[in-house]
Formats: C-alpha cells, sequence, structure tokens
C-alpha cells in the first residue's frame, strides 16, 4: 500500500503558471482564446467544436478537450477528457489597471520532470499567437 502511495505521489502533476505581456485588447486577446478559428490561428492546426467538446488536431494526431469555465474577455478553462478530473489547462487575462497593460496567465499541470518542456512549448505557443497577433 506505501508503494502505491509513493508511485502515486511521483506521478502525479503539478500546476504552475506563466505570464506573458501582450500588447492587444482583451476582446482580441479572448476570441484567440476561445474560438475555434482563433484557436486555429496559433495553437493548433484545426480546431471544432461540438458541446463544449473542443477536439483539437495536431499534424494528423487529436486530442479532446472539455469547456469547463468561460468568463467573458476574462479566462477560460479546459480539461483533456483524458486527464484527471482535478487537472486543467487555462487562459486568463489579466489588465493592470494603472497601466493598462495586458497579461495572459497559462495555467496547466504537468509532471515535474516535463516542466522545462512544458514551459518551452508554452513559449513556442505564444511566439505563434504573437505572431497572429501581429505582435
Amino acid at each position: 500500500m506505501q508503494k502505491d502511495l509513493i508511485n502515486t505521489r511521483i506521478m502525479s502533476n503539478t500546476k504552475f503558471e506563466l505570464e506573458y505581456t501582450l500588447n492587444t485588447s482583451p476582446k482580441v486577446l479572448f476570441d484567440r482564446l476561445s474560438t475555434p478559428s482563433g484557436l486555429t490561428e496559433w495553437f493548433a492546426d484545426d480546431v471544432n467544436v461540438v458541446d463544449n467538446i473542443y477536439t483539437f488536431d495536431w499534424e494528423g494526431s487529436q486530442q479532446k478537450a472539455e469547456l469547463i469555465q468561460l468568463k467573458d474577455l476574462k479566462f477560460i478553462r479546459f480539461r483533456w477528457l483524458e486527464d484527471p478530473e482535478d487537472e486543467y489547462f487555462e487562459f486568463r487575462i489579466k489588465q493592470d489597471e494603472l497601466t493598462g497593460d495586458l497579461a495572459m496567465i497559462i495555467v496547466d499541470f504537468v509532471g515535474e520532470d516535463e516542466k522545462s518542456d512544458a514551459i518551452d512549448l508554452w513559449d513556442s505557443q505564444i511566439s505563434e499567437l504573437k505572431r497572429a497577433l501581429g505582435l
């Protein structure tokens, strides 16, 4: 029993957050985060939605995620269907009230040994998002 607990702890994923500054409006950014056409511009090769299930295509492979929470112009949260119920990935929009600076915060879950690769992947995806936004 103790061995199973240790294996579970080792295999569980850790939540982490990344923040990126983007020089755009909340509306323009939220459209890129929440619509199939917007997500296709930077996140996946193709995106389709049926009944809150988003199907993401990357070079012939598919992955499905459920839209589990959304607040217009603030955040959108998805859960990969094969992941545990308490794990998700989220895009949050934060705008500084004084400066007007806009940040996108990504919340994701990953194994500790995969965190560096996950950060590199998100950095690459955000570069694509910036390109799509003309930044």
